[in-house]
């Protein structure tokens, strides 16, 4: 499936629709002299791989505006994550690549098919080297916020009946079946651990917004 899936994005490149394409915007932390850029494609590519999302060629002002804050966000930590020396062994970068591929057929997957994924490529002109940038990008962007804040996520067993009650407290009397705490524990602890890392995150975006250095510009508004 996954060879005959990238041999299907080698043959539609010639039938993909045009994107009238311009710089949006600039984004730099100022450990780079030239800044990363941000085209209208990176927006629609963006947009486009949101399986989740009602999709059009022609987004509204509203859904370009939210996903270029997005791809700053991105793009100001990988600028970050770029500082860290890279292990360019051959089997770290196996590893890495094995990653990506992973990563492309979850995503497959979560638009139902490769082949409705391939539809939705070519309707933005995104080729399958473009979507192996992205994810290598996005891979990147994981293993550094993985580094950085999840080896260092501690959930304590207080937080964790916190928020047992907080779901399953309320149950209580009404006749519905609550299952006991053990019983859900590592789920819990799962859910606890994700909503703390996001927050540690969304701090993380927010200072590196406003350290010295760090400049957005949009060039072109959408």
């Amino acid at each position: 499936m996954a060879i005959c899936l990238l041999l299907s994005f080698a043959s539609v490149s010639a039938q993909a629709q045009t994107v009238a394409d311009k710089t949006v915007a600039s984004v730099t932390n100022g450990s780079q002299t030239t800044p990363d850029l941000i085209t209208y494609s990176d927006l629609i590519w963006q947009l486009a791989l949101e399986p989740g999302r009602a999709f059009t060629t022609q987004p509204s002002s509203q859904d370009l505006n939210q996903v270029l804050k997005t791809l700053q966000d991105q793009l100001l930590i990988l600028e970050e994550a770029r500082k860290l020396p890279l292990a360019l062994t051959p089997d770290a970068q196996k590893d890495f690549e094995e990653t990506v591929k992973k990563r492309r057929d979850e995503l497959a997957q979560a638009f139902g098919s490769g082949a409705r994924l391939e539809e939705r490529m070519v309707s933005v002109g995104l080729t399958s080297d473009h979507l192996d940038a992205i994810l290598r990008d996005r891979v990147t962007m994981e293993r550094y916020l993985d580094f950085r804040f999840r080896a260092f996520a501690l959930v304590s067993s207080q937080e964790i009946s916190d928020r047992y009650e907080k779901e399953y407290g309320r149950l209580r009397g009404t006749g519905k079946i609550v299952p006991p705490l053990e019983q859900v524990r590592d789920r819990l602890e799962h859910d606890v651990m994700e909503d703390k890392i996001a927050e540690e995150i969304d701090k993380f975006v927010d200072s590196l917004r406003e350290q010295p250095g760090t400049e957005i510009v949009v060039l072109n508004p959408v």
